[in-house]
């Protein structure tokens, strides 16, 4: 639960600090950040604004006006579906994924499933926490993952 984190301004600028400047360190070019809905809508936009690049939302199904990517996948208790505009990123470009939580990886795989879709180069997904007993991190593959807290 980051609800914590969220109500204390001087625990979250420290943390957009910490994703800034592991970002910086780590890519020298991203051209955006993509947030998965809900909690990445909070720590994408902040975190894109100090990188000076823009911030693309990936949705669940309905969501989002215009042509649409979709993807269904997989949850623990059941089925659901993720959207990105078309025309959210063009080929090539570099995003990195952010989201709150790593549990069993469903929800981040379908993100990366839709911009490969749109042909993005995807540098990295990356966490807040990392439930590591769940193995949500080895179903991304080959895509560079980093967490900044790793719970058993």
């Amino acid at each position: 639960d980051i609800s914590p984190l969220l109500k204390d301004p001087v625990a979250f600028r420290t943390l957009i600090d910490l994703l800034e400047d592991h970002l910086r360190a780590s890519f020298p070019k991203i051209d955006f950040i993509a947030g998965l809905d809900s909690r990445g809508f909070l720590i994408g936009p902040p975190l894109a604004q100090r990188l000076g690049i823009g911030f693309v939302p990936i949705r669940k199904k309905g969501k989002l006006p215009g042509p649409t990517e979709s993807v269904s996948y997989s949850l623990e208790y059941g089925k659901a579906e993720l959207e990105i505009q078309s025309d959210a990123v063009e080929p090539g470009q570099k995003v990195v994924i952010v989201d709150d939580l790593l549990a069993t990886g469903g929800t981040m795989c379908a993100a990366c499933e839709l911009l490969k879709r749109l042909k993005a180069k995807i540098l990295e997904c990356l966490v807040i926490i990392e439930l590591k007993a769940l193995k949500g991190s080895e179903k991304l593959n080959s895509i560079p993952f980093y967490s900044l807290l790793q719970y058993d």
